[in-house]
């Protein structure tokens, strides 16, 4: 299969430069986030072809399985060829399916820190997202303990996940934030303020669940229409919208088999109009 991630464009997140066009791996747990997966030598092969392919960016979070995405991530990849830009999230606890807590509190920050880089076999975690902002304990502590490890060497860079326009700016008066993660896709634009923001600001939005979904893509739906128009499928036509729609924009698609991953990336190959962006953009 040729694919080029060339054409999907880069962004620098720190002292990289990577393909706008990376890897989500929370599909490589088990369902519902939680567990082993149902094919772990599958899931082994996807990294490795997704690397193979181009890819330079794996998102991953220490509450995938827990931990079982990182643990993953090591054994396919490391050691990690040095374009690779790992990134992984801390302050959502999972403790069962479906079970989810945010815990902010600066120690616990500091353990799953120093537990991601020992699970990924990293001295240096090249960027670490606050995976929720906890309201019971103080943004300036929680992102203080970040910045300090930050310091320290251990963090490279800091993200953020699941914020505001005013959550993202008082974070960025305590650490400087490389990168954003929230929900965005074409069926669920409520984070499109924070993309402007960021656009403005030259900070990276990394949209999780970034497929549509739904009657937007379902046959006769306007997905469909266009991926027809250009021969695609509707994934394709989703991603391909979401890399023509900002240039900081880092999709991150997720999948536990390589012939999806390979279907989600050749996304990086099919061109939209301006016409089909903004047609897709008015649904």
């Amino acid at each position: 299969m040729s694919i080029s991630l060339q054409s999907s464009g880069t962004f620098a997140v720190g002292g990289k430069t990577v393909h706008r066009l990376g890897f989500g791996a929370m599909s490589l747990t088990g369902p519902g986030v939680w567990g082993p997966p149902r094919d772990h030598d599958e899931a082994v092969r996807v990294l490795r072809r997704a690397v193979e392919l181009g890819v330079d960016l794996i998102d991953t979070a220490d509450s995938y399985g827990p931990y079982v995405s990182e643990e993953i991530i090591k054994e396919a990849l490391h050691p990690y060829p040095e374009r690779l830009l790992t990134a992984t999230k801390a302050g959502f606890v999972r403790t069962g399916p479906g079970q989810w807590h945010v815990v902010g509190r600066p120690a616990y920050l500091r353990q799953e820190v120093e537990m991601s880089l020992r699970r990924l076999g990293l001295e240096r975690i090249d960027l670490l997202q606050l995976h929720r902002i906890d309201p019971d304990v103080p943004l300036e502590d929680q992102l203080g303990e970040l910045k300090a490890l930050q310091d320290e060497g251990k963090i490279a860079c800091v993200g953020l996940s699941e914020v505001s326009v005013e959550e993202l700016e008082r974070a960025r008066r305590i650490v400087d934030i490389v990168t954003v993660q929230n929900r965005y896709n074409l069926t669920n634009r409520v984070s499109e303020n924070v993309l402007e923001h960021c656009e403005a600001q030259g900070i990276g939005f990394i949209p999780y669940s970034p497929i549509a979904k739904g009657a937007l893509a379902a046959p006769g739906s306007p997905v469909d229409h266009v991926a027809k128009a250009v021969g695609a499928t509707p994934a394709q036509v989703s991603l391909a919208w979401l890399l023509a729609r900002s240039p900081v924009m880092m999709p991150i698609p997720g999948t536990s088999t390589v012939a999806h991953l390979e279907e989600n990336l050749a996304a990086s190959t099919v061109s939209l109009t301006p016409e089909q962006v903004t047609e897709l953009a008015a649904r």
